[in-house]
């Protein structure tokens, strides 16, 4: 009995898609070269050294998230979306009741010493929520009325989220619900209806909604000279770093920008690690940072195609715009494409709450493509 339940256990293990494992290993391994970059600093690494150790942790922790919500059936998932929709939603509204401040947001809820950022596990949620409900062959498909509840859906994290405030991670939200919406076969004029409504709303959001440092940001990036020495300065020397790269970058540990610490420490590990592996291993290495991004993306998108039903298609469609928006808003905001938001990169970037949520998606894009032809029930689990 127990050898022929892990029998089933390694089967599904077998059938993972390998090039997505293998490229996710990768980025990973980029990740802590580069996060042992920029925490170095010659024999006395500091308190941002611990970063370094700390992330090995987070990436061990979310390997093994993400090898076990592989083995489970998705649909155990999209079956109970509705509770893991309201406590992420809860969870979102402690932190603005009882959340730790740390620099003026309310982002973190310590948890048994550790501090977790809910908002990361919302997006998840959100995901999984959606493709149940897009999914569901009961609801009348490509509607007006299905695509509201959608938006309504979006708008409780998406409103708790610009409230802590976290304006990149609430952003993120848009495109991904787009790509799952299109993917679900919706009309293009109801895409246009609420293209109109928000370019209506925006100017009601940067006068009752943003904070005064968002919109310094957002005016910083249409004018870099602003304020170089202040509100500005992150973004100008991240743009130096980049371009200071070079073809083939400076070496391993050789960084000027980033050494000298005039990419900031307490961000080069984290939101601001793509400067530094451009400006150590240059237009190449940047190349080929990318084109593992692409290549990733591109095993979502397949996972997507190869589902066994719509709700799994939808889920992959989701975890896979989420993956882009934020490599797409990370990137751009460090080669000065689009303001500044504080994102982080996927799998690269520093961050314990980011690194499980980013791989617990990744999970579940393995889970979809695990099933992706109708397995029989005893290779089931969950």
């Amino acid at each position: 009995m127990t050898f022929g339940w892990l029998k089933r256990l390694w089967r599904l293990f077998l059938r993972q898609d390998w090039i997505a494992v293998l490229t996710a290993v990768a980025l990973l391994g980029i990740g802590l070269a580069f996060i042992y970059s920029a925490s170095w600093r010659g024999e006395d690494t500091g308190i941002v050294g611990a970063w370094f150790h700390k992330q090995i942790v987070w990436a061990s922790l979310g390997g093994a998230l993400a090898l076990t919500l592989a083995l489970v059936d998705y649909h155990f998932w999209t079956r109970h979306a509705w509770l893991l929709f309201l406590v992420s939603v809860v969870l979102l509204v402690l932190v603005l009741v009882a959340g730790r401040k740390v620099y003026g947001a309310y982002r973190w809820l310590v948890l048994f010493g550790v501090p977790v950022q809910p908002s990361e596990f919302a997006k998840v949620a959100l995901v999984i929520l959606v493709a149940h409900v897009l999914g569901n062959p009961a609801l009348p498909p490509h509607s007006l009325g299905l695509m509201l509840v959608v938006l309504l859906l979006a708008a409780v994290p998406f409103m708790l989220i610009l409230v802590e405030p976290d304006l990149g991670t609430a952003l993120v939200l848009g495109p991904t619900i787009f790509f799952m919406l299109f993917a679900a076969g919706m009309r293009w004029r109801y895409f246009f209806s609420a293209a109109v409504a928000a370019l209506a709303a925006a100017p009601l959001g940067w006068y009752f909604i943003l904070g005064d440092y968002q919109k310094e940001r957002i005016l910083t990036f249409l004018d870099p000279a602003r304020d170089p020495l202040n509100s500005g300065w992150n973004a100008l020397q991240a743009a130096i770093a980049v371009g200071s790269g070079g073809i083939h970058g400076k070496g391993f540990l050789n960084g000027t920008q980033n050494v000298l610490g005039f990419l900031p420490r307490t961000v080069s590990p984290s939101d601001f690690i793509f400067p530094v592996i451009a400006e150590e291993t240059g237009f190449v290495g940047a190349c080929i940072l990318l084109g593992l991004f692409a290549l990733l993306l591109a095993t979502y998108v397949r996972a997507a195609l190869v589902a066994p039903d719509p709700a799994g298609s939808l889920l992959a469609t989701g975890l896979a715009g989420l993956l882009f928006s934020h490599v797409f808003v990370n990137i751009g905001m460090t080669i000065g494409l689009l303001p500044i938001t504080g994102l982080p990169l996927p799998l690269v970037s520093s961050g314990g709450s980011f690194m499980l949520s980013t791989l617990a998606a990744f999970g579940l894009v393995q889970s979809v493509f695990i099933r992706r032809a109708r397995a029989p029930s005893s290779d089931t689990i969950g």
